[in-house]
């Protein structure tokens, strides 16, 4: 629908009327052959029933309308209309209209921060009914509503994760050239980020704690992406950072008592600021098999790190 003829005090030309709601034209749409202009509400309606064009009945469809030369643009954009808005007397250029409804002070659905100490942003039409305690509720609502969409959806990641880390596992095992490439990149990422690290010196290795709960591990895990550990390696070595996936050696209190003697022979670095080492296998080859396992093996002390 066009705009309200009344609205425009300088009068408007009848080249700039739509000849279907007698309105001046508001988005216009030219037809391909006779060139008349319509609103592109007025002529999408009308085609929808009729397929000529409503001056001269010239055939046409809508898929054949095209956009007004600039230079009805331009005479369109300059004329002079009055706000719409209730209470309102300004008057403004056509193409300046819109950013004027946005702002202007009358229009109701203009939106302000509510005054009685929520803080919400309403519309001018909406301060008498609008409840603070319904609307927070309401967004709180809709927060939790996310929350738990953002949940899903790291589930669901995670899922893929484990298929794509179960996919290349697979791989490995089933094709020794792909299984000696992955080593390769994975040693040389080892390295460039191991060799930042001290090496470290345990002297109380009864302080060891080989079931670290869930805090633990998070403040260790933190630790090694600060140092720029990659986060894959980091992940694997958060995987070794408890007792149930140590190798056979250290997998019971038992068998770490067996093999004390050997915990010297370890080559260990300091995670940083923490009572914390990694035994990292590209470190440890002098070791036996059942004393490492890769890419390394963290391990966490109460004390007695140096």
């Amino acid at each position: 629908m066009g705009f309200d003829i009344q609205r425009f005090p300088n009068g408007v030309d009848e080249e700039l009327i739509c000849a279907i709601c007698g309105g001046v034209l508001q988005d216009p749409l030219q037809a391909p052959t006779c060139e008349h202009a319509f609103c592109q509400i007025c002529i999408n309606e009308w085609l929808s029933r009729v397929q000529t064009c409503p001056i001269d009945r010239t055939s046409m469809e809508s898929d054949q309308l095209k956009p007004v030369p600039r230079i009805l643009k331009n005479l369109l954009s300059r004329l002079n209309i009055t706000c719409e808005n209730d209470g309102c007397s300004a008057i403004v250029k056509l193409d300046t209209l819109s950013n004027h409804l946005t702002e202007c002070d009358y229009n109701p659905k203009k939106l302000i921060e509510c005054e009685n100490g929520c803080g919400m942003m309403i519309s001018k039409d909406n301060v008498t009914n609008h409840n603070c305690i319904q609307a927070l509720r309401n967004e709180l609502d809709n927060v939790k509503n996310d929350l738990q969409k953002c949940r899903n959806d790291m589930d669901l990641y995670k899922s893929e994760v484990r298929t794509l880390q179960e996919f290349v596992r697979v791989l490995r095992m089933n094709n020794p050239t792909i299984s000696r490439v992955f080593e390769r990149v994975e040693n040389d990422e080892i390295l460039r980020w191991s060799s930042n690290l001290q090496l470290a010196r345990v002297t109380r290795w009864g302080g060891m704690i080989s079931t670290p709960d869930a805090v633990l591990q998070a403040v260790i895990k933190r630790a090694l992406l600060e140092s720029g550990c990659p986060i894959n390696i980091t992940n694997d070595l958060m995987e070794n950072a408890h007792e149930r996936h140590w190798p056979q050696g250290l997998s019971t209190l038992e068998t770490r008592q067996l093999n004390r003697r050997h915990y010297e022979s370890y080559i260990c670095r300091r995670i940083v600021g923490k009572q914390a080492v990694v035994v990292l296998g590209c470190d440890n080859r002098h070791m036996d098999q059942l004393m490492i396992a890769e890419p390394g093996i963290v391990m966490i002390f109460a004390h007695g790190v140096e």
